[in-house]
Protein backbone atom coordinates (compact mmCIF):
# COMPACT_ATOMS: atom_id res chain seq x y z
CA UNK A 1 0.00 0.00 0.00
CA UNK A 2 1.21 3.50 -0.80
CA UNK A 3 1.69 5.88 2.11
CA UNK A 4 1.42 9.62 2.74
CA UNK A 5 2.28 11.89 5.64
CA UNK A 6 0.56 15.12 6.58
CA UNK A 7 2.37 17.69 8.72
CA UNK A 8 -0.32 20.10 9.83
CA UNK A 9 -2.49 21.43 12.63
CA UNK A 10 -5.37 19.57 14.23
CA UNK A 11 -8.99 20.62 13.73
CA UNK A 12 -11.17 19.06 16.46
CA UNK A 13 -14.31 19.68 14.38
CA UNK A 14 -12.88 17.41 11.67
CA UNK A 15 -13.25 19.65 8.63
CA UNK A 16 -9.70 20.88 8.07
CA UNK A 17 -6.11 20.20 9.09
CA UNK A 18 -4.86 16.69 9.71
CA UNK A 19 -8.41 15.35 10.06
CA UNK A 20 -9.29 16.46 6.52
CA UNK A 21 -5.95 15.20 5.23
CA UNK A 22 -6.34 11.75 6.76
CA UNK A 23 -9.86 11.39 5.36
CA UNK A 24 -8.60 12.44 1.93
CA UNK A 25 -5.68 10.01 1.96
CA UNK A 26 -8.00 7.17 2.97
CA UNK A 27 -10.53 8.10 0.27
CA UNK A 28 -7.73 7.61 -2.26
CA UNK A 29 -6.68 4.24 -0.86
CA UNK A 30 -3.44 5.63 0.61
CA UNK A 31 -2.22 4.76 4.11
CA UNK A 32 -2.39 7.96 6.17
CA UNK A 33 0.10 9.23 8.74
CA UNK A 34 0.16 12.57 10.58
CA UNK A 35 2.67 14.70 12.47
CA UNK A 36 0.81 17.39 14.40
CA UNK A 37 2.28 20.91 14.23
CA UNK A 38 -0.35 22.63 16.36
CA UNK A 39 -3.45 21.98 18.44
CA UNK A 40 -6.33 24.31 17.70
CA UNK A 41 -9.72 25.00 19.17
CA UNK A 42 -11.95 25.58 16.17
CA UNK A 43 -15.22 24.63 14.57
CA UNK A 44 -17.27 25.75 11.58
CA UNK A 45 -17.80 29.15 13.20
CA UNK A 46 -14.39 30.29 14.43
CA UNK A 47 -10.84 29.51 15.50
CA UNK A 48 -10.57 30.38 19.19
CA UNK A 49 -7.12 29.06 20.10
CA UNK A 50 -3.87 27.87 18.50
CA UNK A 51 -1.17 26.10 20.50
CA UNK A 52 2.02 25.16 18.61
CA UNK A 53 3.52 21.75 19.33
CA UNK A 54 6.95 22.06 21.02
CA UNK A 55 9.81 21.86 18.48
CA UNK A 56 11.34 18.78 20.09
CA UNK A 57 8.06 16.86 19.93
CA UNK A 58 7.53 17.81 16.28
CA UNK A 59 11.04 16.53 15.50
CA UNK A 60 10.35 13.28 17.35
CA UNK A 61 7.09 12.76 15.44
CA UNK A 62 8.86 13.17 12.10
CA UNK A 63 11.68 10.84 13.13
CA UNK A 64 9.17 8.24 14.29
CA UNK A 65 7.46 8.21 10.91
CA UNK A 66 10.47 8.33 8.61
CA UNK A 67 12.44 5.66 10.48
CA UNK A 68 9.58 3.17 10.29
CA UNK A 69 7.03 3.80 7.51
CA UNK A 70 8.68 5.98 4.87
CA UNK A 71 6.01 8.11 3.16
CA UNK A 72 5.58 8.07 -0.61
CA UNK A 73 4.39 11.69 -0.42
CA UNK A 74 4.33 14.48 2.15
CA UNK A 75 1.74 17.22 2.53
CA UNK A 76 2.70 20.25 4.63
CA UNK A 77 -0.06 22.44 5.98
CA UNK A 78 -0.01 24.78 8.96
CA UNK A 79 3.37 25.71 10.40
CA UNK A 80 2.78 27.57 13.63
CA UNK A 81 6.24 29.09 14.08
CA UNK A 82 9.41 29.91 12.17
CA UNK A 83 11.29 27.29 14.18
CA UNK A 84 8.78 24.64 13.11
CA UNK A 85 9.30 25.51 9.44
CA UNK A 86 13.06 25.17 9.83
CA UNK A 87 12.72 21.85 11.68
CA UNK A 88 10.39 20.41 9.05
CA UNK A 89 12.71 21.45 6.23
CA UNK A 90 15.78 20.02 7.99
CA UNK A 91 14.12 16.67 8.68
CA UNK A 92 12.70 16.37 5.15
CA UNK A 93 16.15 17.02 3.68
CA UNK A 94 17.80 14.63 6.14
CA UNK A 95 15.50 11.77 5.17
CA UNK A 96 15.30 12.60 1.46
CA UNK A 97 11.52 13.01 1.47
CA UNK A 98 9.85 12.87 -1.93
CA UNK A 99 6.73 14.34 -3.50
CA UNK A 100 6.39 17.27 -1.11
CA UNK A 101 3.19 19.33 -1.45
CA UNK A 102 3.16 22.61 0.47
CA UNK A 103 -0.19 24.21 1.23
CA UNK A 104 0.39 27.87 2.07
CA UNK A 105 -1.83 27.96 5.15
CA UNK A 106 -1.93 31.46 6.64
CA UNK A 107 -5.56 32.42 7.19
CA UNK A 108 -8.43 30.08 8.12
CA UNK A 109 -11.66 30.19 6.10
CA UNK A 110 -13.22 31.91 9.12
CA UNK A 111 -10.66 34.72 8.80
CA UNK A 112 -8.48 33.79 11.79
CA UNK A 113 -4.70 33.99 11.41
CA UNK A 114 -3.14 30.54 11.74
CA UNK A 115 0.49 31.36 10.99
CA UNK A 116 2.23 34.56 12.12
CA UNK A 117 4.22 36.47 9.51
CA UNK A 118 7.51 35.09 10.83
CA UNK A 119 6.27 31.51 10.37
CA UNK A 120 4.90 32.26 6.90
CA UNK A 121 8.21 33.81 5.85
CA UNK A 122 10.13 30.81 7.18
CA UNK A 123 7.75 28.49 5.31
CA UNK A 124 8.56 30.31 2.08
CA UNK A 125 12.30 30.38 2.71
CA UNK A 126 12.82 26.86 4.02
CA UNK A 127 10.07 24.61 2.67
CA UNK A 128 9.08 25.99 -0.73
CA UNK A 129 12.50 25.18 -2.27
CA UNK A 130 11.96 21.53 -1.27
CA UNK A 131 8.41 21.32 -2.59
CA UNK A 132 7.32 19.68 -5.81
CA UNK A 133 4.33 22.02 -5.83
CA UNK A 134 2.83 24.74 -3.66
CA UNK A 135 -0.88 25.60 -3.66
CA UNK A 136 -1.58 29.25 -2.77
CA UNK A 137 -4.96 30.88 -3.18
CA UNK A 138 -5.06 34.34 -4.74
CA UNK A 139 -4.50 36.19 -1.46
CA UNK A 140 -1.59 33.97 -0.52
CA UNK A 141 -0.07 34.25 -4.00
CA UNK A 142 -0.27 38.04 -3.70
CA UNK A 143 1.53 37.84 -0.37
CA UNK A 144 4.29 35.57 -1.69
CA UNK A 145 4.82 37.28 -5.06
CA UNK A 146 4.25 40.76 -3.61
CA UNK A 147 1.96 41.85 -6.43
CA UNK A 148 -1.78 42.51 -6.75
CA UNK A 149 -3.80 39.88 -8.61
CA UNK A 150 -6.89 41.10 -10.48
CA UNK A 151 -6.83 39.12 -13.73
CA UNK A 152 -5.77 35.68 -15.04
CA UNK A 153 -2.69 37.38 -16.49
CA UNK A 154 -1.84 38.58 -12.98
CA UNK A 155 -2.23 35.01 -11.68
CA UNK A 156 0.29 33.79 -14.24
CA UNK A 157 2.69 36.61 -13.45
CA UNK A 158 2.49 35.82 -9.73
CA UNK A 159 3.02 32.11 -10.36
CA UNK A 160 6.09 32.83 -12.48
CA UNK A 161 7.53 35.09 -9.79
CA UNK A 162 7.03 32.35 -7.20
CA UNK A 163 8.54 29.72 -9.49
CA UNK A 164 11.58 31.90 -10.12
CA UNK A 165 12.04 32.42 -6.39
CA UNK A 166 11.66 28.84 -5.25
CA UNK A 167 11.99 26.53 -8.27
CA UNK A 168 8.76 24.61 -7.63
CA UNK A 169 5.53 24.13 -9.55
CA UNK A 170 2.66 26.40 -8.52
CA UNK A 171 -1.09 25.85 -8.43
CA UNK A 172 -2.66 29.29 -8.02
CA UNK A 173 -6.19 28.61 -6.84
CA UNK A 174 -8.91 30.85 -8.24
CA UNK A 175 -11.72 29.85 -5.90
CA UNK A 176 -11.57 33.25 -4.18
CA UNK A 177 -11.95 35.10 -7.47
CA UNK A 178 -15.20 37.00 -8.01
CA UNK A 179 -15.44 36.00 -11.67
CA UNK A 180 -14.73 32.25 -11.79
CA UNK A 181 -13.13 29.37 -9.93
CA UNK A 182 -10.48 28.56 -12.55
CA UNK A 183 -7.04 27.55 -11.28
CA UNK A 184 -3.68 28.20 -12.90
CA UNK A 185 -1.01 25.50 -12.95
CA UNK A 186 2.59 26.41 -13.69
CA UNK A 187 5.05 23.54 -13.90
CA UNK A 188 8.61 23.78 -12.59
CA UNK A 189 9.74 23.89 -16.22
CA UNK A 190 7.48 26.85 -16.98
CA UNK A 191 4.49 25.20 -18.71
CA UNK A 192 1.29 27.13 -17.92
CA UNK A 193 -2.12 25.43 -17.94
CA UNK A 194 -5.49 26.95 -17.05
CA UNK A 195 -7.65 24.41 -15.22
CA UNK A 196 -11.35 25.32 -15.44
CA UNK A 197 -13.30 24.73 -12.26
CA UNK A 198 -17.03 24.56 -11.72
CA UNK A 199 -18.28 27.12 -9.17
CA UNK A 200 -20.74 25.19 -7.01
CA UNK A 201 -23.40 26.99 -4.99
CA UNK A 202 -22.50 25.51 -1.62
CA UNK A 203 -21.37 27.65 1.35
CA UNK A 204 -19.89 24.64 3.14
CA UNK A 205 -16.27 24.78 2.05
CA UNK A 206 -14.38 24.48 5.34
CA UNK A 207 -11.07 22.75 4.67
CA UNK A 208 -11.03 22.99 0.87
CA UNK A 209 -7.37 24.06 0.74
CA UNK A 210 -6.28 21.27 3.07
CA UNK A 211 -8.28 18.74 1.10
CA UNK A 212 -7.01 19.79 -2.33
CA UNK A 213 -3.34 19.70 -1.33
CA UNK A 214 -3.70 16.34 0.40
CA UNK A 215 -5.51 14.93 -2.64
CA UNK A 216 -2.58 16.05 -4.81
CA UNK A 217 -0.16 14.35 -2.41
CA UNK A 218 -2.25 11.16 -2.42
CA UNK A 219 -2.22 11.01 -6.21
CA UNK A 220 1.53 11.62 -6.30
CA UNK A 221 1.98 8.78 -3.80
CA UNK A 222 -0.01 6.58 -6.17
CA UNK A 223 2.50 7.29 -8.95
CA UNK A 224 0.62 9.87 -11.02
CA UNK A 225 2.55 12.64 -12.74
CA UNK A 226 2.11 16.09 -11.23
CA UNK A 227 -0.38 17.59 -13.70
CA UNK A 228 -2.51 14.44 -13.62
CA UNK A 229 -2.37 14.48 -9.80
CA UNK A 230 -3.61 18.08 -9.77
CA UNK A 231 -6.44 17.37 -12.23
CA UNK A 232 -7.62 14.32 -10.29
CA UNK A 233 -7.44 16.25 -7.02
CA UNK A 234 -9.63 18.98 -8.50
CA UNK A 235 -12.17 16.39 -9.63
CA UNK A 236 -12.20 14.90 -6.15
CA UNK A 237 -12.74 18.19 -4.35
CA UNK A 238 -15.47 19.22 -6.79
CA UNK A 239 -17.31 16.02 -5.96
CA UNK A 240 -16.78 16.52 -2.23
CA UNK A 241 -18.30 20.02 -2.43
CA UNK A 242 -21.14 18.97 -4.75
CA UNK A 243 -22.14 16.18 -2.34
CA UNK A 244 -23.71 18.91 -0.22
CA UNK A 245 -22.82 17.78 3.28
CA UNK A 246 -24.47 20.14 5.78
CA UNK A 247 -22.91 19.85 9.24
CA UNK A 248 -22.31 22.62 11.76
CA UNK A 249 -23.70 26.10 12.30
CA UNK A 250 -21.19 27.95 10.15
CA UNK A 251 -18.93 27.26 7.16
CA UNK A 252 -19.33 23.49 7.16
CA UNK A 253 -16.94 20.78 5.98
CA UNK A 254 -16.82 18.83 2.74
CA UNK A 255 -18.00 15.25 2.35
CA UNK A 256 -14.56 13.67 2.04
CA UNK A 257 -16.02 10.16 1.73
CA UNK A 258 -18.73 11.00 -0.79
CA UNK A 259 -17.55 8.26 -3.15
CA UNK A 260 -18.44 5.66 -0.54
CA UNK A 261 -21.96 6.99 0.04
CA UNK A 262 -21.80 6.36 3.78
CA UNK A 263 -22.65 9.78 5.22
CA UNK A 264 -25.96 8.45 6.50
CA UNK A 265 -27.87 11.72 6.53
Amino acid sequence: MKTALTIAGSDPSGGAGIQADIKTFCAHGVYAMAAVSALTAQNTLAVTAVEPVPPRLLTQQLDAVFTDIFPDAVKIGMTASAEQARIIAERLKFYGARHIVADTVAIASTGAELSPQSAFSALCENIFPLAEIITPNIGEAERIAEISIKTPRDMERAARIIREKYGCAVLCKGGHSADNADDLFLSASGECVILPAERIDNPNTHGTGCTLSSAIAANLALGRDLLTAVKLAKEYITGAIRAGLNIGKGNGPLDHLYKFNIQGN
